[in-house]
């Protein structure tokens, strides 16, 4: 289908569908009244301006919204460090700076330690396995439920499938190269990587290469080959490690001010909801078609060497990453049970996984 054609089925759709979503997102406020007002918003996000894929996503969804609606919802998006610095994104969603914001829940850890789960977790969910988790296992309510004291709604607005391990200087052979190893990674991957005596940073990805140049870190990991060969990780390191253990399927977010989303009336709370759906679905299509192209031009072009981590220290890495998932949720109630069910579906349905996509990939 054309993207005109598509945008044409979701505007019906998201029309149609003010009665069904408002099932999954009714809020407690009662919707405004359609009276044909024309709403200006803004986004901010953690992305390098128009950084393809994540940014450029976000560009989507604002497109979309703005079509849908017929200019009736107006979204401008800006990059991080425009509005707000990168990590201060939820904040000013929070308080009501910005309309809209666009990041990953892991980076919000520090204010809810159980918020990674609802993007990556070590050895945890895919793409699809996440999609099912959070649109019809539960974890969407869930989700809502744990933003809703700091006046936010969720919603998940892209995934970049699974992820690379990263870039290093050096080789890893063994335990033994992880211990002081200085690495950007951010949510329960740094913490992981911090029990097994490496040294996590977590700084925004606009800086990661500027990092990794001049020694400031040993190794980095950013998305995958799509997004790290713009950034030209391969010239400051050329060691490339799979698999993405720490993010098998990362899912993004898009956050909104719930006073904001109250104020629109029902028909364009629908089309957010609509639009963030299928930016959603559009940003792991993208990536799928994407990587295997950038891989292949690192490999190629670049003479970037791709290795695989050692069994022992994925072994090693996974041990800490089942401990630090089931630390997270000792906060309190809410996060027990967003673990109970985060960890119930991944139990259940890898076994219906292992069935399907990997005996199916393992015979082709």
């Amino acid at each position: 289908m054309k993207r005109r054609d598509l945008l044409g089925a979701l505007a019906v759709g998201g029309a149609l569908a003010v009665t069904g979503c408002s099932k999954e997102q009714k809020s407690d406020g009662a919707a405004a009244v359609n009276t044909g007002q024309t709403f200006k918003w803004s986004m901010a996000t953690t992305w390098p301006k128009d950084f393809q894929g994540v940014g450029t996503g976000a560009n989507y969804f604002a497109k979309l919204v703005n079509d849908m609606s017929a200019g009736r919802l107006q979204i401008k998006v800006y990059g991080a460090g425009e509005i707000v610095p990168a990590l201060e994104v939820f904040d000013a969603v929070s308080q009501g700076t910005v309309e809209i914001g666009h990041g990953a829940s892991y980076y919000w850890k520090g204010k809810m330690p159980v918020a990674p789960l609802f993007s990556a977790i070590p050895f945890g969910m895919t793409a699809t396995e996440i999609n099912g988790w959070l649109y019809h296992g539960g974890g969407m309510a869930l989700y809502r439920e744990l933003y809703a004291p700091f006046n936010v709604i969720p919603t998940v607005g892209g995934n970049t499938g699974c992820q690379m391990a990263g870039w290093f200087k050096r080789d890893i052979n063994s335990l033994a190269d992880i211990k002081g190893l200085k690495m950007r990674i951010p949510g329960l991957g740094g913490e992981v990587l911090a029990r097994a005596g490496g040294e996590p940073v977590l700084i925004p990805g606009g800086e990661v290469f500027t990092a990794l140049q001049t020694g400031a870190i040993d190794a980095a990991e950013w998305i995958g080959p799509y997004n790290d060969l713009a950034f030209g990780l391969y010239k400051a390191a050329q060691n490339y490690y799979y698999p993405g253990w720490h993010e098998p399927g990362t899912a993004l977010e898009i956050i909104i001010n719930k006073q904001r989303f109250e104020a629109l009336p029902a028909d364009l709370q629908a089309i957010v909801m609509t639009a963030a759906q299928a930016a959603n679905i559009d940003m792991l299509s993208e990536f799928t078609a994407r990587n295997h192209e950038a891989l292949r031009s690192l490999i190629t072009d670049h003479q970037v060497q791709v290795k695989r981590l050692p069994d022992d220290v994925l072994a090693e890495l996974k041990k800490h990453g089942d401990a630090i998932v089931r630390e997270s949720a000792s906060a309190d109630q809410i996060s027990q049970r967003i673990l109970e069910s985060c960890t119930g579906f991944l139990a259940s349905v890898k076994d219906w996984s292992k069935i399907a996509d990997l005996s199916y990939m393992q015979t082709r």
